[in-house]
């Protein structure tokens, strides 16, 4: 009897040792969650940030050259601020000129209504939002972004 309460008492202690959360820090990356071609032809971006680490995160920079249908639209740069939960996304609006290749890319994609292909490569700049200094990411985010049915100028 005497054992199996010396047991039972380890198995508790070892249960309530356990209940911390773990600070786990897992690389960020980024996509495009949605393109909009203005009437000057210019773009604005909706820019998704996601932070895969298990506590929250503090996005302090991003910089990411973007390329569509293999060709070089520009750089899309920012200082968002922003804070994202553990496991969460935010969202970031960007504006870029784009170059007249991939202003073509996009056009020919609306006009014909099919999907046209992307990719995101440079880093963000992120740190845990308790504490700790800022890290770059290197990030390289292949896509592909489809015109949004009754949005016209609009790919998701």
């Amino acid at each position: 009897m005497k054992r199996l309460f010396v047991l039972s008492a380890c198995l508790l202690f070892l249960a309530a040792c356990g209940g911390g959360q773990v600070r786990r820090i897992s690389e960020p990356t980024a996509s495009i969650q949605q393109l909009t071609v203005g009437e000057d032809g210019n773009w604005s971006i909706e820019l998704r940030l996601q932070n895969y680490s298990s506590i929250p995160m503090r996005f302090d920079a991003v910089r990411l050259d973007l390329a569509v249908a293999d060709a070089t639209a520009g750089t899309l740069q920012a200082s968002p601020a922003l804070q994202i939960g553990g496991e969460s996304v935010d969202i970031t609006m960007l504006a870029l000129v784009p170059s007249a290749q991939a202003r073509l890319a996009i056009a020919d994609a609306l006009a014909s209504g099919r999907g046209v292909s992307y990719v995101l490569e440079g880093t963000i700049t992120a740190a845990p939002a308790d504490r700790g200094s800022a890290r770059e990411y290197r990030v390289r985010r292949p896509g592909a972004l489809t015109p949004a049915p009754g949005l016209p100028g609009v790919l998701r």
